[in-house]
């Protein structure tokens, strides 16, 4: 997204499209109609539209990412990369792992943490990450390849089908509409938010509690945990 020199986000053409969307064939929507265009969001127009190619490895039909989630992940396994030391998931009532708090989180795995909210899958919940929200942050961090467009394409689905105010991917597809000429002319029109960068990271990211990462200098106050989600990078 860093074509998206425009710098607004058109809420009305975001809040048209999750209105809208439609399968011929009664399947998960991948298409809609935005103002009479046609807006398909299906995971190799989205690949294709945000330039990040799909690596399978030889044999095999799924990538590196994908064949990790279908296994069940074990949560020790996920809590060993995400957690500061001596810290894990919270449990439910059961005892299965439930979350991982903010505090307990590493700093590195903090700030994929708010990119993943912001551009994988989006959520309105940022005082912990639960268990299905661990898997791609763990992901991340240890540099699987990824299906973005499928992710992505998946989460505007599943949006369009709850019942729901939370608008995910707002830049994504105002940029998506306009490079379909979908024309504005709205008034309803929102700024991006801030950018994801070492000040950022500092501010709203930093554990000190982490024994990896330190920066020169005392923390700044945090912002919003709001701010995480909103933040285009």
């Amino acid at each position: 997204m860093t074509d998206f020199r425009d710098g607004n986000i058109d809420v009305a053409i975001v809040k048209e499209l999750y209105a809208n969307p439609y399968d011929l064939e009664d399947k998960s929507p991948k298409q809609v109609r935005v103002r009479g265009h046609l807006i398909k969001f299906d995971e190799d127009t989205l690949n294709t539209f945000l330039k990040t190619s799909v690596i399978v490895e030889e044999g095999e039909s799924l990538c590196a990412y994908s064949r990790f989630a279908l296994l069940r992940p074990d949560p020790q396994e996920l809590a060993a990369k995400l957690c500061v030391p001596g810290r894990g998931f919270e449990l439910n009532a059961d005892g299965k792992p439930l979350k991982i708090l903010w505090k307990n989180i590493t700093t590195l795995a903090q700030t994929w943490s708010v990119l993943s909210f912001s551009n994988l899958i989006p959520t309105s919940h940022t005082s912990d990450v639960t268990l299905d929200k661990a898997i791609p942050i763990y992901g991340i961090i240890m540099k699987m390849d990824m299906n973005a467009g499928y992710l992505i394409s998946h989460q505007i689905s599943l949006t369009t089908q709850d019942d729901t105010s939370r608008l995910a991917f707002p830049t994504l597809i105002t940029t998506l509409c306009k490079a379909r000429r979908v024309q504005s002319g709205s008034r309803s029109l929102e700024s991006l938010s801030l950018t994801i960068n070492l000040a950022y990271i500092k501010k709203n990211c930093w554990n000190l509690d982490d024994p990896i990462v330190t920066f020169r200098g005392p923390k700044k106050a945090r912002g919003k945990r709001y701010e995480a989600l909103s933040t285009a990078p």
